[in-house]
């Protein structure tokens, strides 16, 4: 099972250091705005990468002939050293730490010295902030198209363990139509397949570089952005420094398919949901993915399934913030774009729990094919009695008003639409003849519906075999 990406809780610890970008100030700044304006708390989760970036940055800087060999040997070594202190989760965050860029430079500047202070020439939090997104987001993509490739491995699996088990298909909630539940079970694999989709598409979007765009008028220095983006294993370079360091597409993209991600998973809870309860008892979820309640001890609740509803609503709303803060900017950078990271590392966090447990719930389930039989209404094969009497040359819209009849009928008389006596069926119509009860065979029905995407044994067996191959296996 993938994985979220791990970050280290750094342990702070007080001491007095001297602000990067102070210079310009004469007084201190207020330590309630100091807190207010700092995002060390949340985006240090992105110091990889931010190694990363830099380590190429220093390369950069070297090829264009502004820094010396030996300081770039410096400045490879002690973030190196910084890297592993924060996998050994040695790193302290110093009070005058705003974000992780600061904070990796500072300590590298206590590592090597002068050297470390030259990193940053030519190169702006701005465009750091956004190489650091683009490489993160690239890392997380992956991460969760491998869990939606687990959730579509148990549907794959469901289909093949309930094959042959035929049960209502439902419009507006009410019973329509007999279909295999291996067909059902796959309905849910193909938007997800459809968000892998979207998430391959936003890879791509996310495989430019903004590095070198500075604060948003470009670098001065020569600096090859093309050797960068080979460096960081990025497909090109962004075209204008001003989007550069404003563009937050692919985060609001990332959140839209999250959205759209989570919506479907709660539409499959929801159906899950109903199917347990007591009314309709055609599947028992395991007891690892419910609870109880701490006064009916008879209760077992489907609390995963419901999280997985509610925290749908929540990811909508953190899309729906991030395009408010994005709607009213002018150009360039504003410190707007500081809000990006908590609503795109919380719904990370979500799916990387979402994805797994729904996985892990669908594997688990018992279907109760005797209940789902049972639960079997002959009236959903009254399109087929349509369809009977098309066969015999009437218009299907005639048709579907004789059938109409013939319900209204059963229903008079109290009695199921299978066990009408040929006498009512022949006071609607006389193309009604004896053979109008080989219409009431639930197999005959679904075997009928053989075309690609259709429920028919056959169907449904190529339909598994593609979703097989899509989904690798």
């Amino acid at each position: 099972m993938a994985r979220p990406i791990p970050y280290p809780n750094s342990v702070m610890k007080r001491c007095s250091v001297t602000k990067l970008w102070g210079g310009r100030f004469a007084g201190g700044v207020d330590p309630l705005a100091w807190q207010y304006n700092a995002s060390i708390s949340f985006d240090f989760r992105l110091a990889k990468v931010d190694i990363q970036g830099s380590k190429a940055w220093a390369k950069g800087l070297r090829k264009a002939g502004v820094i010396r060999a030996d300081e770039l040997d410096l400045i490879l070594d002690g973030l190196e050293k910084i890297s592993y202190e924060i996998e050994a989760s040695e790193f302290y965050i110093q009070p005058a730490d705003e974000d992780v860029h600061t904070a990796i430079e500072r300590r590298l500047t206590e590592l090597v010295g002068a050297a470390g202070g030259k990193l940053h020439t030519g190169r702006s939090r701005n465009d750091q902030v956004a190489t650091d997104l683009a490489l993160w987001m690239i890392e997380a993509l992956e991460v969760i198209e491998k869990n939606i490739k687990e959730v579509q491995l148990s549907l794959i699996k469901r289909s093949e363990k309930d094959f042959g088990i035929i049960i209502n298909g439902y419009t507006h909630l009410q019973q329509s139509q007999p279909i295999l539940l291996s067909h059902w079970w796959l309905s849910h694999f193909w938007p997800l397949m459809r968000d892998r989709q979207r998430l391959a598409e936003l890879k791509k979007r996310a495989s430019v570089l903004p590095l070198g765009s500075g604060a948003m008028a470009g670098t001065p220095y020569p600096i090859d952005r093309k050797f960068l983006a080979a460096e960081l294993g990025l497909d090109s370079i962004s075209p204008n420094s001003i989007d550069a360091v404003a563009n937050r597409d692919t985060v609001a993209e990332f959140l839209f398919t999250a959205s759209l991600l989570a919506v479907h998973l709660s539409k499959l809870s929801e159906a899950l949901i109903l199917f347990s309860t007591a009314e309709f008892g055609f599947i028992h979820l395991s007891d690892a993915y419910t609870t109880g309640s701490s006064l009916m001890p008879q209760k077992k609740n489907p609390d995963t399934l419901e999280l997985t509803r509610g925290k749908t609503g929540t990811i909508i709303g953190r899309l729906t913030g991030l395009l408010a803060a994005l709607k009213g900017l002018p150009s360039s950078y504003d410190k707007d774009l500081q809000e990006d990271k908590m609503p795109l590392f919380e719904t990370y966090d979500s799916l990387c729990l979402m994805l797994p447990v729904m996985a892990g719930l669908l594997e688990s389930l018992e279907v109760d094919a005797g209940r789902i039989h049972s639960a079997l209404n002959p009236a959903i094969l009254a399109t087929d009695l349509a369809d009977y009497l098309v066969a015999k040359g009437i218009p299907f819209r005639e048709a579907h008003s004789l059938v109409g009849q013939v319900i209204r009928k059963s229903e008079g008389l109290h009695v199921p639409l299978h066990q009408l006596p040929l006498k009512d069926f022949l006071a609607v119509n006389p193309a009604f003849t004896a053979d109008v009860f080989d219409v009431f065979d639930f197999e005959k029905s679904i075997s009928k519906r053989n075309l690609p995407g259709g429920t028919a044994p056959a169907a449904v067996q190529e339909q598994i075999a593609l979703a097989k191959h899509l989904a690798g296996l």
